[in-house]
Order: structure tokens, then C-alpha cells, then sequence
């Protein structure tokens, strides 16, 4: 890393203005005052985000968004293509992906445009990936979007047109990875060990055999407090609602930096008059002071604490690739539709093209789900969780890395929500024989209403045929349009 009187003295003047920051309060960088912290009520009523993975990863567009790094480890499949497509890493390397980088049709209004349209109440695009190329304009470091490559202030551009549209920004930081993740371009002749791109690659340190260790190869002194000073520079410049870290925070170097980083965050919001949100992954954060992340996963039962999970339009990748395996706009419904009965929220991403274009497929699935969500909103938005998540016999997987391990759902799959005094039951299969059976709601049931005095179709006006039993409530819906999305009915 470039060194000079300058950055030491930045450096300094960067530590001062944290600590002062904190010093004011009200949270102080303990564990103890940060559990003070409160979720936000907005936050808890949005349920659905839009995530956005983009960068220089997007134009060599093979393999996923860590192409950067496994184009510096011998015998992969991104090691050969790069060689193959390139030539060798000392002559081609990352670095020389950024003048390809363009966006020259990056549009954030035609952005934000679909993601309103797609439902989604939050937009949450990654500030800096892994590859430690900055998508905004930073005083840290001259590898930025501002800078060169799309020479634009993506970050910023983008959080005027979320805001403008009246929803809710942040941003996402998956800088602590950058630690080891170019350690491959070590081993060989490849920029990597140019010294002059060190500021760039470096430190690129051994990485850990087991990336889920929470104490190998922790890093120094000297990239933590980098690290706390780009997290800290993203809050001032752009004053997110929603932070949002990547998993290697969880190294427990980074302890005294994340209780620092947030106290700083918290106490800004409080300057700003602004209810925000940091999300962590597995135990990086003490329960109660941030809201827990879940990748790819689920929870198999109600959680008590509001939680989010995050996950990807696509199966193969997070930012984009030639070859995208998509998944279907009904599955993402139904994982929306049992994550929001489990009290949390779906944090969904795409991955632009290069030139800053979403592609066709994605928006396709995005304006599908907005569709449903226009309809049934009412049973998301704003709600809560009832007595029981839902019934029936199709189990979720719990945990991270499940998105695709479930079996589809059947008609018996059925999920609840509550807001005030309707309980929405959300059929997550349209019956083929006409009726829906809801076993939670029969008169014997543990979790019998006392009385029901109304069932409708939601989007539909024809009166329904309902008995409730000692054993269920059944519903006739044989008059009803049969669709392939979750149905949702309106219990009063």
C-alpha cells in the first residue's frame, strides 16, 4: 500500500474525527450500548429490497463475480479461460478490465424505475466488492468509479434516484474479504506482484483454509483501521439507511472495529434524524445490536428478532455471466411469501451488464414479482407474524446455502401474516380440486379465531363459499381464476 506524509496525516484526521463522532454519543463502541439499538418500524415494513452486485467482475463475464480472484489461482477454470481469451496474467490482468468497464448506458432512473415496479421498498448495490474497486468516489484510494473505468459516481448517481422516488437507500461493503482474496497472483508471474498496483491487489495475504474461521490469518493494524475508514467515508458521503457486510467480518480482529464502526454509524443517524440498519452474517455482531443476514437461507420457524436473507435471481452467480442459470418468478414469491410469515425480508439481487443495462431475464422475473405483489401486497407490506408460521407438509431447509435444496410446494402449503385485525392466509399452490383446506383455522385448532366474519379472494370480487369445521376451515374456490402464483386470502 502507497504510503506518504499526506495519507498518514488523513489518516489521523480520519481516526480524530471517528472518535469525536463517538465521543458525542449517544452509543458509545461497546457492545452494552450498541444493544440500545432498535430495528427500524420502516425497515420491518418494507419486506422486500433489491440487491445489486455490479463492477469491473461484470465484463469478463465468466464463472461469478469472483472471476478477479480465481483468474489468479493455477488450474482453474477462470485461470485457463483468462489465459485462453487474455493471454498471461503479467501481461492481462484485472486491472486492465477497468478501461472495458463503461456503463456507458447506465440509467439510474430507468433503474429505480423497475424496481419500484418489481414491489421493492429498499436498493441496497454494492459499494465495494471484494475486488477492491470502489463504485463511488472515494479520497482513499484512486481505484474508483469516479475516478476511471465508467468515470461516474455510481453510488452516489444512484442513491439521488432511489431517494428521489421515495425509497429507502443503502449500500453494501464486502472490503475485508480484499485481505487475501488476490493471494493466487502471488505464486506466479502475474501483475498481482507489480508493486506498482500493490495499492490495488495488496496486501493479498495467504487466505485462510477454512474461510469460515472466525481467528485464522487475521489481518493488521493497518488494513482494519483502512477498512474502518472506508466504512465511515460511505456513511458521510452518501448517508445510507441500511450498511451491509459481508461475512469475513466475522474474523475476530475486526471486533473492536465493527463496535467502532458502529457507534459512528448510529450516532451520524442520530445527527441525521434517520432510523438505520447494519446487517452482519452468522456471529460477526452480538444479537441485538444489528439485524442478522442469512445467504441463500431461511429459517425453518417464526424468529423472534426481525431478520433478512439475501439471494440472487440467479443460482450460478451474483453479478453477471454469460450463462445464467435463473431461477423461476414463483419460487422467489413463495421464498418471499414464507420469509416475510417467519418475520423477515427478502434482500433480492441482480447483476448488470457491463454497459450498466439489467438484462431482460432479470427484468422479466422483477416486473413478474411486482405484478403478484401489486395484488397481494397487502398481505407483505406492513405485516406482521401471526401465532404460526403456516401449515403443511413441504419442509424449508434452514440455514444458509439452501436457496435451492427445497422441495416445491403443494396446495397444502400454506403461510400467514397479520396486519391489525386481518390474518392473511397465503396459499402458496392453487388447489387443482377447487378447495382450500386450512387446518390452523378450524374451531378445534390451538389457533382458532374467535370468530370469523369474513373470507375473501384478495384481487378478486367474487363472493366465496366458506365453512369453518372443528377440524379446518374450508374454502370453495371452484368460481375463482386459477393462477400459478400464491393465492391470498382476507380472514376479518
Amino acid at each position: 500500500m502507497r504510503d506518504n506524509r499526506s495519507d498518514v496525516l488523513k489518516k489521523k484526521e480520519m481516526r480524530q474525527k471517528i472518535d469525536e463522532v463517538i465521543s458525542k454519543g449517544p452509543f458509545t463502541d461497546t457492545w452494552k450500548s450498541l444493544l440500545n439499538y432498535k430495528i427500524p418500524q420502516w425497515y420491518e415494513n418494507a419486506k422486500f429490497g433489491i440487491f445489486i452486485h455490479w463492477g469491473v467482475y461484470s465484463v469478463p463475464a465468466f464463472g461469478n463475480e469472483w472471476y478477479p480472484r480465481n483468474m489468479y489461482q493455477q488450474g482453474t477454470p477462470e485461470f485457463k479461460h483468462h489465459i485462453k481469451t487474455y493471454g498471461s496474467q503479467n501481461r492481462f490482468g484485472y486491472k486492465d478490465f477497468i478501461p472495458m468497464f463503461k456503463a456507458e448506458k447506465f440509467d439510474p432512473k430507468a433503474w429505480v424505475d423497475l424496481f419500484e415496479k418489481s414491489g421493492a421498498r429498499y436498493v441496497i448495490p454494492v459499494a465495494e466488492h471484494h475486488d477492491g474497486f470502489q463504485m463511488y468516489d472515494s479520497a482513499l484510494s484512486r481505484w474508483n468509479a469516479a475516478n476511471m473505468g465508467p468515470k461516474k459516481d455510481i453510488i452516489g448517481e444512484l442513491a439521488k434516484a432511489v431517494r428521489e422516488r421515495g425509497m429507502v437507500f443503502g449500500l453494501s461493503s464486502h472490503r475485508a474479504e480484499h485481505w487475501w482474496f488476490f493471494d493466487g497472483g502471488l505464486e506466479f508471474d502475474s501483475d498481482v506482484r507489480d508493486p506498482y498496483y500493490m495499492d490495488f491487489y495488496g496486501p493479498a495475504k495467504a487466505s485462510p483454509k477454512d474461510l469460515g474461521s472466525i481467528d485464522d490469518n487475521p489481518p493488521d493494524e493497518e488494513f482494519l483501521e483502512n477498512w474502518l475508514h472506508r466504512a465511515c467515508e460511505l456513511v458521510d458521503k452518501y448517508q445510507p439507511q441500511i450498511v451491509w457486510f459481508d461475512w469475513w467480518i466475522q474474523n475476530l480482529a475486526f471486533k473492536p472495529y465493527l463496535k467502532k464502526f458502529s457507534a459512528y454509524y448510529y450516532n451520524r443517524a442520530a445527527e441525521w434524524n434517520k432510523e438505520v440498519v447494519i446487517n452482519y452474517k452468522n456471529s460477526a455482531f452480538e444479537e441485538g445490536t444489528a439485524v442478522l443476514d442469512v445467504e441463500r437461507g431461511q429459517f425453518s420457524d417464526i424468529q423472534q428478532r426481525f431478520w433478512q436473507t439475501d439471494t440472487s435471481l440467479s443460482k450460478n452467480s451474483w453479478g453477471y455471466i454469460n450463462n445464467h442459470d435463473y431461477k423461476e418468478s414463483n419460487d422467489i414469491i413463495c421464498a418471499l411469501v414464507d420469509i416475510v410469515s417467519k418475520n423477515g425480508s427478502l434482500l433480492l439481487n441482480i447483476g448488470p451488464k457491463p454497459d450498466g443495462t439489467i438484462p431482460e431475464p432479470e427484468q422479466r422475473i422483477l416486473m413478474e414479482i411486482g405484478r403478484w405483489l401489486k395484488v397481494n401486497g397487502e398481505a407483505i407490506y406492513g405485516t406482521r407474524p401471526w401465532k404460526v408460521y403456516g401449515e403443511g407438509p413441504t419442509k424449508v431447509v434452514e440455514g444458509a446455502f439452501t436457496d435451492t435444496h427445497g422441495s416445491m410446494f403443494v396446495c397444502d402449503d400454506i403461510r400467514f401474516t397479520i396486519k391489525e385485525d386481518t390474518l392473511y392466509a397465503i396459499i402458496l399452490k392453487w388447489p387443482e380440486n377447487g378447495r382450500v383446506t386450512i387446518k390452523s383455522l378450524g374451531r378445534k385448532s390451538p389457533f382458532a379465531l374467535p370468530s370469523i366474519n369474513k373470507v375473501e379472494l384478495v384481487g378478486c370480487d367474487i363472493p366465496l363459499q366458506w365453512n369453518c369445521r372443528e377440524q379446518a376451515l374450508i374454502i370453495d374456490v371452484t368460481g375463482c381464476k386459477p393462477t400459478k402464483y400464491p393465492t391470498t386470502f382476507r380472514i376479518k
